[in-house]
């Protein structure tokens, strides 16, 4: 099978495609024929051996991947070869085949293509996750998105309308607000001509949001403490902007504020019928018209270099998806 190989830490540009022995199947697991597999901004950190989990060598990046059973392992009920499905993956998802965990797999809703499917795992599972069982958003409260254009954050912007919230957009560009807008917001920030707080306070009467989605960390994050209502709750669910924030504890105490961090990945093993849950209304959602995935840039297996550096570079709006056959 074909693979994108990591042999030594490295960045996007040394990433090289081989033929390798497909690997053998372990008890619990099912075997992928990959048809797409989601681009992520932690596979550039993956790569590079910044990510908080270090595969051996070596090893193929990619977190999510759609596509079609070719094997089940003796021990696996419920799925049968053949089967479409997503899943998500420790690693491996860029390749012609990926081994899952039984657990980690899920049906393909009705009418979803491949490419879409490979893009809704991780963004819109963090996005549910976060905002529905962890913050516990109620329809009403305001939910103030950062990077809301970008993989996570868009998806966040039609989780909050889904579950009734009002939701305000921040993105860097009228065009990305745009995309945020069209998604579901219902008001946008544009934070490089726009000052964060006082446009949240101004659009909330001087109250501020209930709840903030923060996946980007440094002075977003800042800029979110001075906006958040009293008994706010802060999802801290990453750093693209490159800085992670130091908290000072005294904004938590005065406004009773909750600061909660989520690694989505993580309650795979700590919680996995949460996660279960969170899929199943995820796709009640999407068949009932609620979400509309969007994938912005599609690239080959051996564009996988170019995928990531364009996340990088912020040009996706939405997803970025390899497509492997």
């Amino acid at each position: 099978m074909r693979a994108v190989l990591v042999k030594d830490w490295c960045g996007p540009d040394a990433l090289t495609v081989e033929t390798i022995p497909a690997p053998a199947l372990p008890d619990g697991c099912v075997r992928i024929a990959v048809h797409a597999a989601g681009c992520n901004f932690a596979d550039g950190l993956i790569i590079a051996g910044k990510y908080q989990e270090k595969p051996a060598f070596p090893f193929s990046p990619g977190f999510e991947v759609a596509g079609e059973i070719l094997e089940v392992a003796a021990d696996v009920i419920g799925w049968s070869v053949g089967d479409r499905v997503f899943a998500a993956l420790d690693h491996g998802g860029y390749a012609d085949e990926a081994i899952a965990r039984a657990v980690d797999v899920h049906a393909i809703p009705t009418g979803m293509a491949y490419a879409t499917a490979a893009s809704f795992p991780i963004a819109y599972g963090t996005s549910h996750f976060s905002l529905i069982d962890r913050a516990r958003l109620q329809p009403g409260e305001v939910l103030l998105v950062h990077g809301a254009a970008g993989g996570v954050g868009l998806t966040a912007v039609e989780c909050g309308k889904a579950a009734g919230a009002i939701v305000i957009a921040t993105a860097g560009g009228a065009d990305k607000l745009a995309v945020a807008m069209a998604h579901g917001a219902d008001h946008g920030i544009d934070y490089k001509t726009e000052d964060i707080r006082s446009r949240v306070k101004e659009l909330t009467g001087g109250r501020g949001a209930d709840v903030v989605y923060d996946p980007v960390g440094g002075d977003v994050f800042d800029a979110s403490l001075r906006c958040t209502a009293p008994d706010g709750r802060l999802l801290t669910i990453g750093f693209a902007g490159g800085t992670v924030p130091q908290i000072p504890a005294n904004h938590l105490l005065v406004k009773n504020l909750t600061v909660m961090g989520v690694y989505w990945g993580a309650y795979r093993t700590l919680a996995p019928q949460r996660i279960a849950a969170s899929f199943a209304q995820l796709k009640e959602w999407y068949e009932a018209g609620k979400l509309s995935p969007r994938v912005s840039h599609t690239f080959t297996l051996e564009q996988a270099g170019e995928a990531i550096l364009a996340l990088k570079a912020r040009k996706v709006t939405g997803k970025a998806v390899i497509l492997t056959r």
